[in-house]
């Protein structure tokens, strides 16, 4: 049984400069090389879903969206207008866009329903408690009811924390994750643990 994301975090310290320039020159740029090969000018993203292996990576899907929960870690770190960048890639002009970013951590957590992912319980209502600084919710299988938000879908929210540092961010993500409250919750508990370290986790 196969779930979506259940989690994210930036920086990895697995991506290293070197894996990143593999990536590029194996992966990412033979694929646009061949779409334009096949005579497509590609504008937009394309989000690569790749396995570190003791061979390099390997590509295991190619989407043309973002990824999620992996935007969730990567917008609070991007201090460029996220529309102005999607703007010159449409019109063609990404290679003279600015990208800017911030110096700092994210986390995400995500917040599945009860029964998730073989058959997730629906129409729990949510209740949100008080909010933690620099952090965000992201609204995913929820609907609006009678009473407020209600659960819709399997992954129900990324919760996501941000810091100076990837442990500021993971304590923000996890204490905004304990004021959200809805029948059957569950979520990870080790979201960064290889970054981190087991033993820095509540048991």
């Amino acid at each position: 049984m196969n779930t979506g994301g259940m989690g994210a975090y930036s920086p990895a310290p697995r991506a290293t400069p070197e894996l990143l320039r593999e990536v590029e020159t194996r992966i990412l740029r033979p694929t646009l090389a061949g779409l334009a090969a096949l005579g497509i000018e590609y504008r937009g993203v394309l989000y690569a879903g790749l396995m570190l292996t003791a061979d390099g990576p390997m590509v295991l899907e190619y989407n043309c969206r973002f990824g999620d929960p992996e935007t969730e870690v990567l917008l609070p770190l991007l201090d460029s207008p996220v529309w102005d960048l999607l703007v010159a890639a449409a019109e063609g002009n990404l290679g003279k866009a600015e990208v800017r970013t911030r110096a700092g951590a994210a986390m995400t957590v995500v917040m599945a329903a009860q029964g998730y992912p073989a058959r997730p319980v629906l129409g729990q209502r949510i209740e949100f408690g008080v909010e933690v600084p620099d952090t965000a919710i992201f609204h995913a299988g929820t609907r609006e009811g009678n009473g407020g938000a209600e659960v819709s879908g399997g992954r129900v929210l990324a919760v996501t924390g941000w810091g100076d540092d990837l442990r500021i961010a993971r304590d923000r993500a996890y204490g905004a994750v304990g004021t959200i409250d809805f029948q059957g919750k569950h979520f990870r508990r080790d979201i960064g643990h290889r970054a981190l370290g087991k033993d820095t986790f509540p048991k």
